[in-house]
């Protein structure tokens, strides 16, 4: 069973902490519980010690602690972090990437998931900083159980009430389980532009940035698959556990995926592969005047249809970037290049698609159910698309 890290802050709901330590353990997971200083002057570490049987980390330096960089072989150890209760100060710092104690330090090492409980006073919480703290967090994949409204400690009714332990518990180990969902699974994930080059310094490409490929990567990644990530040129960092193969053209991805796909169980072609390249190229940079009037195109080859037509058991998800008739047009593709699923994207909505923080995508399985998203951040999107297609895969099963 995997290992949970319990963060425990200054709030007075502070006691239901143990409720939730408890039902971690009743599930049969070992719990770390991590104090804020604060926390340890509203209640005693030793209580933690006690049903833990763990000491209870506050301090981030103390000569007692049994690992080298415990903040670091800690986050190597944990399969979840979960917050609970979270004040606005420790949500503002995760939000900040303010890393002072051990707990703040902990949450940027940290690599599993993270399920923070709020628990405050109505007015903070409702402050447009903390709103604006907890949007930030959740856009970068942080899961929260929302508070509740009844009676609070300042003797006030509203919301900010901590969540009710057992839901507390429950998400925590739906988090647990999606960890490995994926585990034992290989998959195959492009991403970014092609770059077609008519010369050394000219080429032809689009406005592909990555993140969308990357963050598909990223939530394979934590829940437990080997990612091979194709990748093109771009400026944004790929998950680092990866097995990252970097491209320059539409040959050059063909290369490695065609390579690389008989060992994949799933392939997410999210990559803007150009549709042409140039029928010449020149090793010399060509001057101006020797430019001619006209350029020769030619298709690359379609690698999406390719894999439809070779595929023996993988599931070929593909991405659709369209500027009009968005359903009609991803409905066809899925159809004349077999594909298991598809997410299609409108590229001309301002502030989604191509090289933007956030999309919306409409979602069609194989069968034809279509299922629309929210704008929302690619880090959110890429889990909303992972549940679907697994959730597809548990219907072809």
């Amino acid at each position: 069973m995997a290992k949970i890290a319990l963060g425990v802050t200054s709030s007075v709901s502070i006691y239901k902490a143990c409720e939730v330590l408890r039902g971690f353990q009743k599930a049969g997971h070992d719990v770390q519980v991590i104090m804020s200083r604060n926390a340890a002057k509203l209640i005693s570490p030793l209580l933690f010690n006690s049903l833990s049987g763990h000491k209870t980390i506050v301090e981030l330096f103390e000569e007692d602690h049994p690992w080298s960089v415990a903040h670091i072989a800690l986050a190597k150890e944990v399969g979840l972090l979960a917050v609970v209760p979270a004040t606005a100060n420790i949500i503002g710092k995760f939000a900040s990437g303010v890393a002072d104690d051990f707990l703040s330090t902990f949450y940027l090492a940290v690599e599993a998931p993270i399920l923070v409980a709020p628990a405050m006073n109505e007015a903070m919480l409702l402050h447009r900083q903390t709103q604006d703290n907890m949007m930030k967090l959740r856009a970068q994949g942080v899961d929260f159980v929302e508070p509740a409204k009844g009676y609070l400690a300042c003797g006030d009714e509203g919301w900010g009430r901590l969540a009710d332990p057992d839901d507390i518990v429950r998400r925590g180990l739906e988090l647990l389980k999606k960890r490995v969902s994926l585990q034992g699974k290989t998959i195959l994930v492009t991403a970014g532009p092609t770059r077609e080059y008519l010369d050394p310094v000219r080429f032809l490409s689009n406005r592909s940035s990555g993140k969308m490929g990357f963050e598909m990567a990223r939530e394979a990644l934590l829940r437990g698959a080997r990612v091979i990530l194709v990748a093109g040129p771009s400026q944004v960092a790929p998950p680092a556990k990866a097995d990252l193969v970097r491209i320059e053209s539409a040959a050059d991805m063909e290369k490695e995926v065609l390579k690389r796909f008989p060992k994949a169980d799933i392939v997410v072609m999210a990559a803007a592969v150009a549709d042409f390249t140039f029928a010449e190229r020149t090793g010399r940079k060509i001057k101006r005047q020797d430019l001619p009037e006209a350029l020769r195109l030619v298709r690359t080859m379609d690698i999406l249809k390719a894999l439809g037509e070779r595929k023996k058991g993988q599931f070929l998800v593909g991405f659709a970037a369209e500027t009009e008739d968005l359903r009609a047009n991803a409905g066809k593709k899925i159809k004349a290049k077999k594909l298991d699923f598809i997410v299609a994207n409108d590229v001309s909505r301002e502030g989604t698609g191509f090289d933007a923080d956030d999309n919306q995508a409409l979602l069609i399985d194989a069968k034809g159910h279509a299922t629309e998203t929210q704008k929302m951040s690619k880090r959110e999107l890429s889990r909303v698309i992972w549940d679907a297609i697994e959730a597809s895969l548990g219907k072809r099963r």
